[in-house]
């Protein structure tokens, strides 16, 4: 957890902070969080009545704290939704995490942040239809799985095949690539599929997950994309969304690089290149 610090201060401390907006969010209240998650399930969060199987599932012990952290890094997904649709593009400098299910967390995910906020900014009638490009190592399965039957909302996940899940939930697209694939490769596949998606769907909002677990020395990741190739990622998917005139909000999703340096680098040339992509316009974070 230690990254998202580190990562604000480098922000900060960089000379494109005068070109940000930095603020603190506020806590997802159950009212949005029951747009996506099953009453239950929030009952047994926030009261600390999960079951040992649902604690282990999420990957770390029940708290108070877990579950504020939990609510804020929600809720600052829900903010940038709405500063993107100012701005045209912001981000949470956390989020992203793909693998809670309506009913149950996973993964070291314990709410679907991009989903309720996807929801939340939709029951409000700012936007119409959703598209999450899940660029964790990742499949984001429980993006896909809340998305299922959901017309207004499109799953692309572009992750590695034999990773975490091991049991994949089929999404509206996924692009599944071996182990060890390169920075050339990985481009072109993403480049295709994000044309395709547009013969099958219309967007009127982009939610991005620009996870730094592809890099090629992540722990977790077993993908081969250098920072530059990652870098290149991040400005095709900025590009794509610029090109077609969709506001988009980014999340930093995964990253297990040894180096903790490692995975600040990435993240820090996701916001660096989105600050650039909007020139002298202001990125909210």
């Amino acid at each position: 957890m230690s990254k998202y610090g580190l990562l604000r201060e480098r922000v900060l401390q960089d000379p494109i902070a005068t070109h940000c907006e930095l603020s603190l969010p506020a806590a997802a209240t159950d009212h949005q969080l029951s747009k996506v998650h099953t009453p239950e399930y929030l009952e047994a969060v926030c009261t600390g009545n999960l079951t040992e199987v649902q604690i282990r599932r999420i990957g770390f012990p029940w708290s108070l704290a877990m579950v504020e952290r939990s609510r804020r890094s929600t809720g600052a997904t829900i903010e940038a939704g709405f500063a993107a649709l100012d701005d045209g593009l912001a981000g949470n400098l956390a989020g992203g995490t793909h693998h809670a299910f309506e009913g149950n967390g996973q993964g070291f995910c314990v709410f679907n942040d991009v989903c309720v906020a996807a929801r939340v900014l939709q029951s409000e009638g700012r936007i119409g239809n959703v598209l999450v490009v899940d660029c964790d190592v990742h499949q984001g399965n429980g993006t896909s799985s809340i998305a299922r039957g959901d017309a207004s909302l499109f799953s692309f996940s572009m992750h590695c095949e034999k990773n975490f899940p091991f049991q994949k939930t089929n999404g509206d697209c996924d692009i599944a690539l071996p182990a060890g694939t390169t920075d050339a490769r990985y481009l072109e596949e993403l480049e295709a599929g994000l044309s395709v998606v547009l013969d099958s769907f219309l967007p009127d909002f982009v939610f991005y997950l620009a996870g730094a677990d592809p890099y090629t020395k992540d722990r977790l990741g077993l993908l081969d994309l250098s920072k530059a190739g990652l870098a290149a990622r991040d400005r095709l998917v900025m590009n794509f969304c610029h090109e077609k005139g969709l506001p988009m909000a980014f999340a930093m999703a995964g990253g297990y690089a040894p180096e903790i340096d490692d995975i600040v680098d990435i993240h820090f040339q996701t916001v660096k290149i989105a600050v650039e992509s909007l020139a002298n316009r202001k990125l909210s974070i």
